[in-house]
């Protein structure tokens, strides 16, 4: 056996601490169901909700240069021939 001496009582003190953290989170996670489920039943389409709020989270500036960058992608797209019309031009 080795000398060394493992502090139990500290690893058990940070397990407990992460469990607890992981309950907490359980919890939270089922509360914005419970409120997505609300907003649902009044007629709001979550996945909107959901992008809403993954867009609030970004930096402004981040958020902008994403949406020109679509912008960009979109008109593109929309100004090119259908596939079919390119392949058969080849």
């Amino acid at each position: 056996m080795s000398d060394v001496t493992i502090p139990g009582g500290k690893i058990r003190a940070f397990v407990e601490r992460i469990e607890n953290l992981d309950t907490e989170i359980q919890e939270l996670n089922e509360q914005k169901k419970e409120v997505f489920a609300e907003a649902k039943g009044e007629g709001f389409d979550v996945k909107i909700l959901k992008e809403i709020v993954k867009l609030r989270k970004q930096d402004e500036e981040e958020r902008d240069e994403r949406e020109s960058m679509l912008d960009l992608y979109m008109r593109a797209m929309e100004q090119a021939a259908p596939a079919e019309k390119v392949a058969k031009a080849a």
